[in-house]
């Protein structure tokens, strides 16, 4: 099956993750500038009327960048909404996004035909992030159009598939648009994902470690400091398993060894018409990361990393071809 023309012609076959608290409108931006999907989710604009402000701010720049390059236009970007019950701000924030056009939604923790049946309305994209092969079934029957196969080794809300196992069973019956989570932090990587069967790769992590990403220098300078064995995968503190750093949770006066299991009925993401998230304490003090962070050796800019990326990329497939 051909790609939507929006994901077709990327310059590098990259979509940028939607980071929990640190991606905003300057990340996204300069994510789209580089060539890649840049996204973020609508829940870290607060108060709740300041999507509309990040969604202008993001359309009107990249418009002018368009103007300006038309030799290299800028990718298109998405937006992440947690459509779980517990998101009070669901209605009013796809009611942004329909204002706005937003060209790629992408979906996270269930899978609605009505978000779908919207998204669409205004000739958008639906990307739809699962952990198994039963979920990406569900959500395409649900009206989604594409899939991001999270596998283990990813930041966040990972599962547990390796990613060969998850990529091969969805390909068995799914032909559509397909990314690729799970410890991507390198242009060899993003090769080995096509490779295997997926269309894009799906980069969180790395990005939490550009200038313009909305994190603490504190939790910047840990993913340059770390690596795979400083990642602990955990329930704990949202109640759905995902993967942090070590350190971060020894900040917090935690012992990362001995975490109890959290209560999945506790899960809670979203926050009403004033923005708070309960979860916000979590993603601000207990950081969340992949374990791909081993290639991740300094904070650069945003548009120096996508450069990395794609020179890595293109010297893959050179000795690929060589050999």
């Amino acid at each position: 099956m051909p790609l939507p023309p929006v994901l077709a012609n990327l310059p590098l076959p990259i979509i940028g993750s939607p980071l929990f608290i640190v991606s905003n409108p300057k990340l996204v931006i300069e994510q789209c500038k580089a060539g890649i999907v840049g996204s973020m989710p609508a829940l870290n604009a607060r108060p709740a009327s300041q999507v509309d402000e990040w969604l202008a701010e993001i359309t009107e720049t990249l418009a002018a960048w368009d103007r300006d390059h038309p030799e290299q236009k800028a990718a298109p970007f998405a937006i992440n909404q947690i459509v779980h019950k517990t998101n009070e701000r669901l209605e009013h924030d796809m009611a942004a996004c329909a204002r706005y056009k937003v060209p790629i939604v992408i979906t996270s923790l269930g899978a609605r035909t009505d978000i779908n049946d919207a998204v669409h309305s205004w000739g958008g994209v639906v990307l739809h992030d699962i952990i198994n092969n039963k979920f990406a079934k569900k959500a395409i029957e649900k009206g989604a159009d594409g899939l991001i196969a999270v596998a283990a080794g990813a930041g966040g809300h990972a599962g547990t598939r390796s990613p060969f196992a998850l990529v091969q069973e969805i390909r068995q019956w799914f032909d559509g648009p397909l990314a690729l989570s799970g410890s991507i932090a390198t242009g060899g990587a993003v090769l080995a994902a096509q490779a295997m069967g997926a269309d894009f790769a799906y980069i969180g992590s790395a990005f939490i470690a550009t200038e313009e990403a909305r994190a603490s220098e504190g939790y910047k300078q840990m993913i340059v400091e770390s690596s795979s064995d400083d990642i602990v995968y955990s329930s704990l503190f949202t109640g759905v398993h995902g993967n942090y750093l070590r350190g971060s949770i020894v900040n917090a006066g935690l012992d990362p060894d001995k975490l109890p299991e959290s209560d999945p009925s506790k899960m809670s993401f979203g926050g009403g018409t004033d923005g708070e998230i309960s979860a916000k304490k979590a993603w601000k003090d207990i950081w969340g990361c992949g374990q791909g962070i081993g290639a991740v050796n300094q904070v650069v800019p945003a548009r120096e990393l996508v450069a990395r990326l794609k020179r890595e990329y293109d010297e893959a497939r050179r000795r690929l071809s060589l050999a």
